[in-house]
């Protein structure tokens, strides 16, 4: 080896250890932890190897693992069009501004850069039943008569759990289309426009296809963040004397669940393990039943 590819080595070195040290050995560790019976309460040495029985426990036993899954697609389902279709007609509304585009890009992207803790207080102050500011708007516009107990019933607590992320992530799909409608030739638009398309047509025989890629990412990205829903429910009725999840367990995301079964209400790492494993195949296998279909669209 010369003194060049020493060198190269040395410097390349650093990368490599911190990679293995952190992400390779953790993540082969934890599929170890997901094949044992370990209480952390107990200490390593409650440790017990038990094989795969874990696994077939979340998924012929464990009720709950199930209705979180449920959960949390029935919530992507709702959100993720509303997001698209949002953040695209946002981003074309705003895309021909040229004063005012900036105050508006920032007025949208400010709750996507708040953290978390704060839009759980927000929402959960703004939807109290007794005191929230927006049943307070509903009396007093004689929509209603009484408060609406917001995070008291399945349908209203995930509605609200749908407004929040809504609210939260809208602004970064405006930006991300916003980029994109750059990318768009206008000189063609513009040779559609003289050949007699009218907008609509434009819009969508030579502008959306240009955005079909940028829309296959975000689909994929939500997702993916999708099953990794966890503040937004979480915060919101953290303060709360429900169960997990919010009333009927109605907003018990995967990923809460995991958190609970792993730190909070249990302390079984290797079953949390297990769980984390879990919601890592099944988010591979949307993942990629989502991408075929979507190539077979474009084909």
């Amino acid at each position: 080896m010369n003194a060049k590819r020493k060198w190269a080595a040395f410097f390349q070195a650093p990368y490599f250890i911190f990679y293995f040290l952190f992400f390779v050995y953790p993540t082969l560790y934890s599929l170890y932890i997901s094949l044992t019976d370990w209480d952390s309460v107990m200490g390593v040495a409650n440790r017990k190897f038990i094989g795969i029985a874990n696994y077939i426990r979340i998924f012929t036993k464990d009720k709950l693992f199930f209705k979180s899954l449920g959960n949390t697609f029935l919530i992507m389902i709702i959100y993720i069009p509303i997001l698209i279709l949002g953040g695209l007609g946002l981003a074309v509304l705003l895309y021909k501004l040229t004063k005012s585009r900036r105050l508006f890009q920032t007025i949208n992207v400010l709750p996507y850069i708040t953290t978390p803790v704060a839009i759980g207080m927000i929402f959960s102050f703004m939807f109290d039943w007794s005191t929230g500011i927006v049943n307070n708007i509903l009396v007093n516009l004689g929509i209603i008569e009484e408060g609406i107990n917001w995070l008291g019933t399945p349908f209203t607590a995930r509605f609200v759990v749908i407004l929040m992320i809504v609210w939260k992530n809208l602004g970064y799909y405006l930006l991300i289309y916003l980029a994109a409608l750059s990318t768009v030739p206008e000189d063609v638009q513009e040779a559609a426009m003289v050949d007699g398309a009218n907008r609509w047509q434009a819009f969508w025989k030579i502008t959306f296809p240009h955005l079909r890629p940028i829309t296959v990412f975000l689909i994929l990205t939500s997702i993916i963040s999708g099953f990794q829903l966890f503040d937004e429910p979480y915060l919101l009725f953290s303060n709360m004397n429900n169960a997990l999840g919010g009333p009927g367990r109605s907003c018990l995301t995967a990923m809460m669940y995991f958190f609970d079964q792993t730190f909070k209400s249990s302390t079984k790492l290797g079953y949390g393990a297990a769980i984390s494993y879990s919601l890592f195949v099944i988010i591979l296998i949307v993942s990629g039943i989502v991408s075929k279909i979507i190539s077979k669209k474009e084909d």
